[in-house]
């Protein structure tokens, strides 16, 4: 879904985007790494077709601005659709279960009293309140406080002692969150050398939330909360960036392959990645697109359909499961990618999935697809990464039209993780540039730290989920049954 994003008294614009449950750990002088659990899976997998539709259609409601993590999951598309990661919170800390989102500013967790919030998940894990007053490092944030003035660019009207800084933000599909500011310790994972790390902890504002509606009061995939590590002074990047803790870079490595992957925040130097600049003023990490070839052939498109403005260009955003591209530009890719196999028949899959019986090697039958950016920079996507199973012998394709899915988004290029996994992402906003290069995200990156310039390598992780989703099995069960019903007639 594509929507308006409404906030409070307290916050700027924001869009809470991508969903990945960390672990967080920190790295030595401004670099932090967490551990991510994905939320869906495919192919074997917990979660049916429409479920990766319906949340990027949630997703793309709520999106708006960009930490380094531990990740799990898998970002590919047949594998997974969420990421989700640990942090822990307060003293004594307690663990909370939240969605990290490229695409958002603000940190906030379900809170003591809270009104419709979920007292359990089907993901499988256990969902914590938390409260304030069982911190002894924790406090509320007024509405006459630095933090609360700067969200809103300037002295809060009404405002009164001991008035609670608010915040409220609604989605575009409906769904909500509302509270009011606290303070309280993070405790983060500090990389102390390579591939190791001690705790540490730093003092961050977050929201307190107390009132959640829509998704947000569901058990089904139900968080402890969101975290957002967007642009805006209220991020948790921001805010580590601005005492001096991390530099406000950060990368992911989402692997498709095995699962798991990297997320860290600090100054990345191996491997080296290439960048295209970053479209200034926007909330998203906006890029320009500049043309798409398919199988060494340059599309013919409208010279105006990649230029950015509201509701259009193109955004990298790893909340987002699958690749939405306009009408005027997923037709003829499609088409040049279906002109390879004439004789394919195809048949629709919950009524929006083009799908198709192959039983060789899709890398040998379909073409690549590259996507060209500003300054050189190109983004090659395989057919094993643009395609995935339902079943041994059925296929079904990531590229969506954004027409489809939202109308208020039909000229926006989202590019999710069907397309950024397996390789790093770099996001560069000290120089405001996002970049990317292919690479093993089950391997090791390199991070430099700041101080002393050591250079500490961080290793990929997978935080796999505890226990399997029964809904999300019966769901599969259902849509494997449609593929071999469609096989019969």
């Amino acid at each position: 879904m594509t929507g308006s994003l409404c906030y409070g008294l307290s916050l700027p614009s924001v869009v809470v985007g991508a969903a990945i449950l960390l672990r967080l750990v920190s790295g030595s002088s401004g670099n932090l790494v967490f551990e991510v659990q994905n939320k869906f899976k495919f192919n074997g997998r917990d979660s049916s077709l429409s479920e990766l539709r319906s949340h990027d259609a949630r997703r793309h409601g709520r999106l708006l601005s960009a930490i380094n993590l531990q990740l799990g999951g898998n970002g590919n598309p047949s594998e997974t659709g969420l990421y989700f990661a640990r942090i822990s919170i307060g003293t004594p800390p307690k663990d909370y279960y939240v969605q990290v989102d490229t695409g958002s500013d603000i940190l906030w967790v379900n809170c003591a009293g809270c009104s419709k919030c979920p007292v359990k998940s089907d993901l499988g894990i256990k969902l914590t309140l938390y409260n304030v007053n069982e911190s002894s490092t924790g406090d509320m944030v007024t509405c006459d406080q630095d933090f609360c003035t700067s969200t809103d660019n300037g002295p809060l009207p009404n405002c009164k002692p001991n008035l609670l800084c608010q915040y409220n933000v609604a989605y575009g599909d409906g769904s909500s969150t509302s509270g009011y500011f606290v303070k309280d310790s993070v405790h983060l994972d500090r990389v102390t050398g390579n591939l190791q790390s001690s705790t540490s902890n730093r003092s961050i504002v977050f929201g307190c939330g107390n009132k959640q509606s829509g998704e947000f009061d569901s058990s089904s995939a139900a968080l402890d909360g969101i975290l957002g590590f967007g642009q805006a002074n209220s991020s948790v990047l921001s805010q580590l960036a601005t005492s001096g803790i991390v530099k406000k870079i950060f990368a992911h490595c989402l692997d498709g392959k095995k699962g798991g992957g990297i997320f860290a925040i600090g100054d990345i130097v191996q491997p080296e990645v290439k960048t295209t600049p970053l479209v200034p003023n926007q909330p998203h990490y906006n890029v320009v697109m500049k043309a798409v070839e398919v199988g060494g052939d340059v599309l013919q498109l409208p010279t105006d359909v990649f230029d950015t403005g509201t509701q259009r260009g193109t955004i990298i955003d790893s909340g987002t499961t699958l690749a939405y591209l306009p009408e005027e530009v997923y037709d003829p890719m499609l088409k040049k990618i279906l002109d390879k196999q004439p004789q394919l028949k195809l048949y629709t899959v919950e009524e929006q999935f083009t799908c198709f019986k192959y039983l060789e090697s899709v890398d040998d039958a379909f073409p690549e697809v590259t996507f060209h950016f500003e300054g050189s920079l190109t983004m090659k996507v395989y057919p094993h990464e643009y395609l995935f199973k339902i079943s041994e012998d059925a296929w079904c394709f990531g590229w969506q039209s954004s027409g489809l899915q939202s109308k208020d988004g039909k000229d926006t290029t989202l590019l999710g993780d069907l397309v950024l996994s397996n390789k790093l992402v770099l996001y560069d906003l000290e120089n405001q540039a996002i970049g990317w290069t292919e690479y093993n995200c089950s391997s090791t990156i390199t991070v430099k730290d700041s101080t002393t310039g050591a250079m500490y390598r961080v290793g990929a992780y997978d935080i796999g989920s505890t226990s399997t989703l029964i809904a999300r099995r019966i769901l599969m069960f259902l849509l494997l049954f449609a593929s071999m019903l469609h096989a019969l007639l």
